[in-house]
């Protein structure tokens, strides 16, 4: 009988073990489960920061860059210019021969102002007259 009875003792060590592993797999594949479910929520986490902050980014530079775009056009601040002439008791102003320059060209010339890029003066007070040259291509005199 003994004998019998360590063969049966065997079978149910073995069977003991057996059962044991799928117990052991199962409790295994939850574990591992579980942290795979930890990782995803984690690495969601990451994601949503990572949105947040590239969002706090992009609104941070879209108002960097709508300051500079305000702060592009400052002009420096622009010396006022007054150039006069005076010769054998006149006075001729540098201002008054750019607003006659000006009504030539549109009125008598018929060219519109937009048109005007550049002008250039030459004064002759020995010929009481004041030259111009305007775009590089169009002269004419004024008297002075």
């Amino acid at each position: 009988m003994r004998s019998n009875l360590k063969g049966k003792t065997a079978t149910v060590k073995k069977t003991s073990t057996a059962a044991k592993k799928p117990v052991k797999d199962e409790v295994l594949a939850e574990e591992v489960n579980a942290a795979v479910q930890t990782a995803k929520e984690a690495v969601e986490k990451v994601t949503e920061k990572v949105a947040e902050k590239t969002e706090e980014l992009v609104e941070k530079t879209e108002k960097a860059g709508k300051t500079t775009a305000r702060k592009a056009p400052a002009k420096k601040a622009e010396v006022k210019e007054t150039v006069y002439l005076q010769y054998l008791g006149k006075e001729i102003n540098k201002d008054d021969l750019m607003k006659r320059v000006k009504e030539i060209w549109t009125k008598e010339l018929k060219n519109k102002v937009s048109d005007l890029k550049s002008v250039t003066l030459y004064l002759k007070p020995e010929e009481n007259a004041a030259y111009y040259v305007i775009n590089e291509e169009t002269t004419g005199k004024i008297e002075l």
